[in-house]
C-alpha cells in the first residue's frame, strides 16, 4: 500500500506530490551537468524512465517525493524523504533544484517543511526520530545550508565519490527530533 504524501505550504514554496506532468521539468533538472555534479548523480536516465518515474513514484512505499513549486505551480526542483523506516523512526532526505533555482531560498524552506512533517506526530506527521543525508565535500554551499537548519556532521566517507578525475568525500549529516525541537523553541513539529 502506497503512503500518502501531503501537500505542504510555506511562504515561498508549496510542496506537492510528484505527478506525471512534471516529467519535462524533471528531465531538465536531470540534464543539468552542474546539478548532477553537486548531488553526485552519476546515473544517466532516458526520457522514458523519467516519464515512468513521474507517473508512478506516488504509488511507491516507504518514501515521499515532492515537487517544489512557487506561485504558478512551476516545478523548481524536488525534495524526497526516502528509506522511511517506521520501526527505527528514521529516514533519508534528498534535495535537487533545477538550473537557475539554486540559492533563492526555495530549498531551505522546502527542507524546513519536510522536517516539520517528518518530526510531527501522526496522523499529521510521521513521528520520526532522525533524518539523515549525504552531502559531497565539493558542495560547501549545501553543507552550510544543512548546518543552518540543524543538521550535524556524523561522519565522513573519505574519497567515496569520483568527481571527474578527483576523489571527494561524502559527508554524512543528520538531525534528531530533539535538535529540531530545540531550534523551534521546544514546540512539537506540526
Amino acid at each position: 500500500m502506497a503512503t500518502t504524501t501531503p501537500v505542504l505550504r510555506g511562504e515561498l514554496v508549496t510542496l506537492r506530490p510528484i505527478r506525471a506532468d512534471d516529467a519535462d521539468a524533471m528531465w531538465d533538472m536531470l540534464s543539468d551537468p552542474e546539478g548532477n555534479r553537486l548531488t553526485g548523480t552519476t546515473q544517466a536516465f532516458t526520457r522514458e524512465q523519467v516519464e515512468e518515474w513521474c507517473a508512478t513514484v506516488g504509488a511507491r512505499e516507504d518514501r515521499h517525493d515532492w515537487a517544489i513549486t512557487h506561485v504558478t505551480d512551476e516545478y523548481l526542483g524536488e525534495i524526497v524523504l526516502n528509506r522511511v523506516d517506521t520501526h527505527s523512526r528514521n529516514a533519508n532526505l534528498r534535495l535537487a533544484m533545477r538550473p537557475g533555482q539554486r540559492g533563492r531560498g526555495f530549498g531551505s524552506e522546502a527542507i524546513s517543511l519536510v522536517l516539520a512533517f517528518a518530526f510531527g506526530e501522526p496522523p499529521g506527521g510521521l513521528g520520526l526520530h532522525r533524518v539523515s543525508l549525504d552531502v559531497l565535500s565539493i558542495n560547501p554551499r549545501a553543507r552550510v545550508l544543512y548546518e543552518s537548519l540543524g543538521f550535524v556532521e556524523e561522519g565522513r566517507l573519505r574519497e567515496a565519490h569520483l568527481d571527474g578525475e578527483f576523489w571527494c568525500d561524502a559527508i554524512v549529516m543528520a538531525i534528531l527530533e530533539d535538535d529540531w525541537r530545540a531550534l523551534h523553541g521546544g514546540q512539537a513539529a506540526t
